[in-house]
């Protein structure tokens, strides 16, 4: 028996573009208290009778135009990236698991129980969110309530070296006239109910800009993804990528620090919808910085964060 095993977890993601399994997903995506903070009787009628309705079919679309051969782009990395990790961390016990989805948080526990005496958990979100990070630890205590959990990196100066490795490489390379920086966006309520997310990513947009060699009119900092009606964290992007093309900016390089693994908020959201709308508005060029994915350093960053913490 090995003496330490490591968890990574990420959001999760579909089955496949199936109608029923993009239903089955956002059922239990959307029906999680700590994502829709929203009083349960007045969310469930709202959700099972109306969006699980209408939405999976237009999500399986989307889905379908970012899916490769091997399945889910999200997935396929975390997958890709665990292997990397098992990898330079011989003597652990190293396996990945989904918030949602397969495989799940409880399952991969048991089996690292049954091979390793302690147990760390890292969720490859680098911000602490209730919406990301809460529900791992929700799942990890009803199973494992002694392992340990990293709950935050977004702030880690090792981290903030890989963003600004890649984003200087693209930078260099082409002729942008700015840089957009986009984060996940949360809803405002929640910040004021003492969710520590936007302060999170205001860290790393600090170190960002301080560790660039760019002048602060070439960044804009911005959140995206926004869902439902109430208000989320600003400026959103959609809208000031327009703004942006409007004040005859037409080359923009785009990087998300909130997400290590491309997925649909980057790949559909970003480059395809908000690129063709902001090419649609002038703009001439939308970029987008891949997120660190399976990338080797990523993998090695990993492997020393959780000796740290073990």
């Amino acid at each position: 028996m090995k003496e330490n095993g490591l968890l990574l977890v990420n959001l999760g993601s579909l089955r496949s573009t199936s109608v029923a399994d993009v239903r089955q997903y956002l059922a239990e995506f959307l029906g999680d208290p700590n994502v829709i903070e929203m009083p349960r009787w007045f969310w469930k009628p709202i959700l099972h009778g109306m969006i699980l309705r209408l939405r999976p079919a237009k999500s399986a679309q989307l889905y379908r135009e970012i899916w490769t051969d091997a399945g889910s782009p999200l997935i396929v990395y975390t997958y890709n990236l665990t292997k990397k990790v098992r990898t330079l961390l011989p003597n652990w016990e190293v396996a990945m698991a989904m918030t949602y989805g397969q495989p799940t948080i409880a399952s991969q526990i048991t089996k690292l129980q049954q091979k390793c005496h302690h147990i760390t958990v890292l969720p490859l979100f680098p911000h602490y969110s209730k919406s990301t990070t809460k529900s791992i630890i929700d799942q990890v205590a009803a199973v494992a309530p002694n392992a340990t959990i990293i709950k935050r990196f977004g702030g880690d100066d090792a981290y903030i070296a890989l963003l600004v490795n890649r984003i200087n490489q693209l930078w260099t390379a082409g002729d942008y006239d700015q840089l957009f920086v986009s984060y996940h966006g949360v809803p405002v309520s929640m910040i004021k109910r003492g969710d520590p997310y936007q302060d999170e990513t205001m860290v790393t947009s600090r170190k960002l800009q301080a560790a660039l060699t760019l002048t602060s009119d070439k960044i804009k900092f911005t959140y995206q993804s926004r869902f439902g009606p109430t208000p989320w964290l600003q400026p959103y992007l959609h809208e000031s990528l327009v703004q942006a093309a409007d004040a005859s900016i037409r080359k923009v390089l785009l990087v998300c620090p909130s997400f290590t693994a491309d997925c649909l908020e980057t790949l559909h959201e970003n480059g395809i919808e908000n690129k063709a709308n902001f090419l649609a508005h002038g703009g001439q060029t939308l970029d987008l910085v891949p997120a660190l994915n399976d990338d080797a350093e990523f993998a090695q960053y990993i492997a020393h964060l959780v000796q740290i913490h073990k």
